[in-house]
């Protein structure tokens, strides 16, 4: 791992979590200035877009400012949550997942879930109906393991279009024509039919349940390139760096640097979701471009210009694609 700048401290936030129902007032920004703290908002009216049999996708349509949080909650249908602009971070128990608007994330019923907006973001929650027993988009039965846990997955062109045709008027207000209703049963198989071929992405951080590696993670989430090593990273646990990479082995079956770098990627994706370049970027989490591009490959096998969603960006002013 390259040296990285040495920044100030940054303020300790609250675990971030996952998204679902987004609330419908919209919490406005700080003044210039002013320090940035999280707004926290209820999960609002799921009742309103229960998914069903006759209805098997509903989708719901909110606007949150950047720093918001919705508080965690859970519901006995499925999720998948989409952000058409604006990145979110969304976390459960075990972990935490980066959602930039190229990626989806694919929340099984059941599972306790928030969200926070990294940036002001646009967000697009589709609900799932899951008959007894089953779990996924309507896949077979021998590929639902998969789809028994959370999954960020490759957002297609198709599947974008076809989110943003999907109604969202909640329950309660004039009835479905039946016109209303094939069309919406159409998109929704089509939804479904887009999301079982997705491609399923790396995104996700695990966090431990130890309350000093889990101090110790948080800080690293909210600033990752504070400190080189483990221990100027332990130093506010009050535990040796021997007990904190052995809790690393032990709870997460990774070291730390291994962890590290997988929150470094997740910043990657944030940042290039604001259209930074590559080389601004490696810049940014203490690389040089070529360091940061091997890398990339390394852990998830793919040239940055496709994991970080800027294949059609040009990194230099001479025009060159992105590898």
């Amino acid at each position: 791992m390259p040296n990285p700048r040495t920044r100030p401290a940054v303020p300790m936030t609250p675990t971030e979590p996952v998204v679902e129902h987004f609330a419908a007032q919209v919490v406005p920004r700080p003044p210039a200035g002013k320090p940035r703290g999280l707004s926290y908002v209820d999960s609002l009216t799921p009742e309103l877009f229960v998914p069903t049999a006759a209805r098997a996708v509903r989708a719901k349509l909110r606007w949150l400012a950047a720093d918001t949080q919705v508080m965690p909650h859970s519901h006995p249908w499925a999720q998948v949550a989409i952000s058409t602009t604006g990145v979110i971070r969304l976390t459960v128990n075990h972990g935490t997942y980066i959602v930039p608007p190229s990626r989806a994330l694919w929340i099984p019923p059941g599972v306790e879930h928030a969200v926070t907006m990294v940036e002001d973001a646009d967000l697009r929650t589709l609900y799932f109906h899951q008959p007894r027993g089953r779990c996924g988009p309507g896949v077979p039965r021998d590929q639902e393991d998969a789809w028994r846990q959370c999954r960020v997955l490759e957002v297609s062109d198709l599947l974008r279009a076809l989110v943003r045709e999907m109604p969202t008027a909640p329950d309660g207000g004039p009835a479905t024509t039946p016109a209303e209703l094939r069309r919406e049963q159409h998109l929704s198989a089509l939804v479904k039919g887009e999301l079982a071929r997705a491609a399923a992405v790396k995104l996700g951080v695990d966090l431990p349940q130890d309350k000093r590696l889990r101090h110790l993670c948080e800080a690293v989430l909210a600033d990752p390139t504070r400190h080189d090593t483990l221990a100027d990273w332990a130093q506010d646990t009050g535990a040796s760096p021997r007990t904190v990479a052995r809790l690393f082995r032990s709870e997460l079956g990774s070291t730390f640097t291994q962890w590290r770098q997988q929150v470094i990627l997740a910043k990657a994706v944030s940042l290039a979701a604001g259209r930074m370049p590559m080389g601004q970027i490696a810049a940014e989490l203490g690389y040089s471009a070529s360091a940061f591009s091997a890398m990339v490959r390394k852990s998830v096998g793919q040239p940055p210009g496709r994991f970080l969603g800027q294949q059609d960006f040009n990194e230099s002013a001479g025009g060159k694609p992105v590898a």
